[in-house]
C-alpha cells in the first residue's frame, strides 16, 4: 500500500502509527490527551524516538488518566525521571501534569476538551492536499493562534509546531498526501 513519504517503513510502530492511526479525526478524551503528551515530548527530537517509547509513558502515566495526572505528587515525576525507557526531561514530566491540570480546566469550560480543539476547526476536518510532505507547513496561523490560546490557558510546551502536528495527528488537519492509500476525506 502507498504510504506518505514520511513514514518509516522499517519501524513497525511507524507504519502502525500512520496506518491506524495519524490524521484519523479523533474524540476520545484520553486519547486526545495522550496525543497532546506525546507531541510535547517530542519537541527537539525525532518522532521515531518518541514512538519506541511510548508504552513506557503510557504505563509511567497510569495509561494517561488526565484525573490521575493531575494530581500526581513531585515525588512521583521525580521517581518517573529516573526511568531510563522515557525521555528524562524534567520540563517535559512535569509539563505533563500541568497540562492535564488544564485539559481538565477546559473540560470544564467546554463540557470536553474535544469540543473545545474542534471547535477551532468548525468541527471539521481541514484538507490541505498535500503533494509532497516536505512542502507541507510546519506551522500555520491556526496553530499560531490555538497555541497561543493554550498558552493563556497554562498548556506548556505546546508552541506553534507542536500544535500543528498535534492537529495533523488527531485529523483535524489532513495532511496525508493525495497519493497516500490511507487520506480519508
Amino acid at each position: 500500500m502507498k504510504r506518505c513519504g514520511w513514514v518509516k517503513e522499517s519501524n513497525p510502530l511507524y507504519v502502525a502509527y500512520h496506518d491506524d492511526e495519524w490524521g484519523k479525526p479523533l474524540h476520545d478524551e484520553q486519547a486526545l490527551f495522550e496525543l497532546l503528551c506525546l507531541e510535547t515530548y517530542q519537541a527537539g527530537l525525532s518522532w521515531e524516538t518518541i514512538l519506541n517509547k511510548r508504552a513506557a509513558f503510557k504505563q509511567a502515566f497510569d495509561n494517561y488518566d488526565y484525573h490521575k495526572v493531575a494530581v500526581m505528587s513531585d515525588e512521583e515525576l521525580e521517581d518517573i525521571l529516573q526511568n531510563p525507557a522515557i525521555v528524562r526531561n524534567r520540563g517535559k514530566i512535569y509539563a505533563t501534569r500541568t497540562n492535564a491540570q488544564a485539559f481538565l480546566k477546559v473540560k470544564e469550560e467546554f463540557g470536553s476538551f474535544d469540543a473545545y480543539l474542534w471547535s477551532w476547526v468548525n468541527f471539521t476536518p481541514l484538507d490541505n492536499s498535500v503533494k509532497d510532505y516536505k512542502k507541507a507547513p510546519a506551522k500555520t496561523d491556526l496553530s499560531e493562534r490555538l497555541s497561543k490560546d493554550m498558552k493563556r490557558r497554562g498548556f506548556k510546551f505546546t508552541g506553534p509546531v507542536c500544535i500543528y502536528s498535534y492537529l495533523q495527528a488527531a485529523g483535524l488537519v489532513n495532511d496525508h498526501e493525495i497519493s497516500c492509500e490511507f487520506k480519508e476525506v
